[in-house]
């Protein structure tokens, strides 16, 4: 354990998922179209990495409504594996990073009200996200990283995401990954971003404390 209580060391295979969300006219009046879209990146059994997309799309939406189906979307797609995952989990949205290492816990002691009594936004999504993480047992490192700052995984998690706010498509699930076509695309332009985050380790996976079941707030 850390001095934060955290749980150092990874306890099954490791998954990097690097999301981000996008909301064309957030807090204009009207409809206003969003995606979310994310990179899944994970060793295979030769230890090669390999790399997979997803994305979604509402049509009339906000950033953090997004922000949180990237989380749903990621990890409903990794419990369908059958498999536990210790999940870094990395995303520049302070509202979901926020929200899943500090606000969850004082809402579900709450009966899931903020502190000052007022229902929590956008709940519904909250327990969808919860319930995501619960299903397949997962341990989450949650990261967040700044946007826009030219962090490559990040960058083609924006990519993904305005696309899908655009197209108003969906993946479907996890696809095979553009990421390199994307990147070098970029390269040929010379507009690559900086050098790509390495892949986890296990001994630097520090797992974030357990998550509060989502249930009671349908009460």
């Amino acid at each position: 354990m850390t001095a934060r209580g955290l749980s150092v060391g990874a306890a099954y295979p490791l998954v990097a998922v690097y999301a981000d969300e996008s909301c064309l006219g957030n807090g204009r009046q009207g409809e206003n179209p969003g995606g979310a879209g994310g990179l899944v990146e994970y060793r295979r059994t030769k230890g090669e990495l390999a790399r997979r997309d997803f994305w979604v799309a509402e049509r009339a939406t906000t950033n953090n409504r997004m922000a949180l189906r990237s989380a749903i979307e990621a990890f409903t797609s990794l419990s369908g594996k059958g498999h536990r995952f210790s999940v870094v989990f990395t995303s520049d949205s302070r509202y979901l990073i926020d929200g899943m290492t500090d606000w969850v816990h004082g809402w579900s002691r709450r009966g899931w009200k903020k502190a000052d009594g007022k229902p929590v936004e956008n709940l519904e999504l909250w327990q969808q996200a919860l319930a995501a993480v619960q299903l397949g047992g997962h341990e989450v490192q949650w990261r967040w990283v700044r946007g826009h700052v030219g962090h490559p995984q990040n960058e083609y998690a924006n990519f993904l995401a305005t696309r899908a706010a655009a197209s108003q498509t969906s993946s479907g699930g996890l696809v095979e990954s553009g990421f390199d076509a994307w990147a070098e695309a970029l390269r040929a332009r010379g507009k690559l971003p900086g050098a790509a985050d390495p892949f986890p380790t296990p001994q630097e996976f520090a797992a974030a404390r357990a998550l509060p079941s989502g249930t009671a707030a349908r009460m």
